[in-house]
């Protein structure tokens, strides 16, 4: 990650930012990157954070969760995304059992996390639960986004992809799970797939900023998918995600001109040949 502290570049995405975005009413634009190339793209655009998301585990890897993802793979790939960015802030998810077993395990592999990529912060699934790792995490310095509502770590327990918060007793819980990510330290707080009414209660008790993915515009900020919103995985669209491009066709289409251009010997020309 290029350092831009001495002028020469666009001005850093901070915690302090995104702090002073939500106090100034301004929309929190994340999207998640696995790359280098997708990642300089994504922060040429403009967007304020970018997530190094375990989504990698099925968009990526062609997994049909995020479970499989290990700690070391998502260092690797954070490696990548930090060295495209100059502006956007970079956050990584902790993976699967990198953080569950104790405190200290989780801890240590959040500092192992920084040490190694370069990120500005980390993001822990879960509420109350673990509100003492975010708290010694964020103690020692390390910037923590919390994730409430579903919560794909935990989907084998949750059943499925359904929306939750729809009973009264589990929207409560919600709440009090993101009040807990805000005591703890949280510098903001992801809200997936949760009634819109009930992310927008949240995002207006907390003083932290709301990153919504399928809970409504009340979020102070959006997140989703790159490969959701770009068309490039087709197996199948949340409600919840707007497709701004086809890339997938696209793609298709174009290699086929490239197989199509070698087997009829029209690439490469005299001009494309030294």
């Amino acid at each position: 990650m290029k350092n831009s502290a001495s002028g020469s570049g666009p001005k850093r995405v901070t915690t302090k930012t995104i702090a002073a975005m939500k106090k100034e009413r301004q929309k929190i634009a994340c999207l998640t990157a696995y790359d280098f190339l997708t990642a300089r793209i994504l922060d040429q655009a403009g967007i304020d954070l970018i997530l190094v998301g375990d989504s990698l585990g099925m968009v990526f890897q062609g997994n049909e969760t995020t479970i499989p993802v290990t700690l070391d793979e998502m260092i690797y790939h954070s490696k990548a995304v930090v060295r495209g960015v100059e502006r956007a802030m970079v956050v990584v998810d902790m993976p699967f059992m990198s953080y569950q077993a104790n405190v200290e395990e989780g801890f240590r592999h959040a500092g192992r996390v920084m040490k190694e990529t370069g990120a500005g912060g980390v993001k822990f699934e879960g509420g109350e639960r673990i509100a003492d790792l975010v708290h010694q995490t964020t103690q020692a310095g390390i910037p923590v986004m919390g994730h409430v509502g579903l919560t794909p770590q935990s989907i084998h327990q949750f059943g499925g992809y359904k929306p939750r918060g729809t009973s009264p007793d589990e929207a409560k819980a919600i709440l009090k799970d993101a009040k807990a990510l805000e005591e703890a330290g949280a510098f903001c707080v992801v809200l997936e797939k949760i009634p819109a009414r009930l992310a927008s209660k949240i995002t207006k008790a907390l003083t932290i900023p709301t990153i919504g993915i399928g809970a409504g515009a009340g979020c102070d900020g959006q997140v989703l998918v790159v490969s959701d919103m770009l068309g490039l995985y087709e197996d199948f669209q949340p409600r919840f995600v707007r497709r701004y491009a086809r890339l997938a066709d696209l793609i298709r289409e174009s290699v086929g001109r490239y197989v199509k251009d070698v087997k009829e010997m029209k690439f490469p020309s005299h001009e494309e040949s030294y």
